[in-house]
């Protein structure tokens, strides 16, 4: 593949907290001019054969993907997997486990937000959701903005579901080190989703790719849909220090909420490696 390639390697469907399906994510991501595609559902792998499919009728390149939801620092991280084996029984295991803790921590959402005075969250929640397993405050979110207490999910989160705020609730997810070990052992490709997100210091930022390197995982997200100009730089140059390959992917969620469309994002620096050259072999 070469290495000037609009990839989209990051989106969601209505499998985990997406508002599109799979088939018509990828007929978005072909209009837009994407080459080589990859659904990546929080915490599930339910709709890869469905969105591998539609890859193939719309001609764009296919890679398999997932984001997984793991603890480190006591902050949630996302580790995105690609080209791995869709139907491995170790990995399948685990996200089920990982999805377990979900609908617990909802219940302690709707909780907290009746407390300030917004009542039955979880049962509108529920209405937003595909699949009630991945019930997310992404889903809790969309239900304020449809009763009126907020403009736009950004919101939302900002008043609401950021730690310290009325519905947030902290839960512990897959380890990194699992997390890396059911995508490394399913024939994948490890990625540190939008590093730039995390609230962490210089310390735990090296601590964590370190951590993830010593683990097997290859590649961090430098050009994402909520990275700055600045951020595509910086992490651009952290990709060379720890010797990972480079990703891209516009963390695509709903036409509606997302900061950036599918296909829509820059160009990788070119003194970087792209993953996908790491995975010619994955490539469907």
């Amino acid at each position: 593949m070469p290495s000037i390639l609009n990839a989209d390697l990051h989106c969601h469907s209505v499998v985990s907290d997406g508002t599109l399906t799979p088939e018509a994510l990828a007929a978005r991501a072909a209009a837009n001019g994407v080459e080589l595609w990859a659904l990546t559902d929080h915490d599930e792998i339910g709709g890869q054969h469905r969105a591998a499919a539609a890859a193939r009728e719309q001609g764009m390149k296919y890679l398999t993907g997932t984001e997984i939801s793991v603890t480190f620092a006591n902050e949630t991280v996302h580790i995105v997997g690609l080209g791995f084996d869709p139907d491995d029984a170790a990995m399948t295991e685990g996200l089920y486990d990982t999805r377990g803790g979900r609908g617990k921590r909802a219940l302690e959402m709707a909780e907290g937000l009746a407390k300030v005075g917004i009542h039955g969250a979880y049962e509108g929640a529920l209405k937003f959701v595909g699949n009630p397993e991945l019930i997310s405050r992404t889903h809790f979110a969309r239900f304020l903005v449809e009763q009126g207490h907020c403009r736009d999910t950004s919101e939302v989160f900002r008043k609401f579901l950021t730690e310290g705020k009325p519905g947030y609730v902290s839960h512990r997810w897959a380890t990194l080190k699992d997390a890396i070990r059911w995508i490394t052992d399913a024939k994948g490709l490890a990625v540190i989703a939008h590093p730039g997100r995390y609230k962490f210091t210089a310390n735990e930022e090296y601590a964590l790719f370190l951590e993830f390197k010593e683990h097997g995982g290859r590649a961090i997200e430098v050009v994402t849909g909520s990275h700055t100009t600045a951020e595509y730089a910086e992490y651009a140059d952290k990709a060379l220090e720890f010797g990972f390959a480079a990703s891209r992917g516009s963390d695509f969620h709903s036409p509606d909420e997302s900061h950036c469309d599918l296909g829509k994002l820059p160009w990788l620096p070119g003194k970087l490696t792209p993953v996908w050259e790491l995975l010619e072999h994955r490539i469907q």
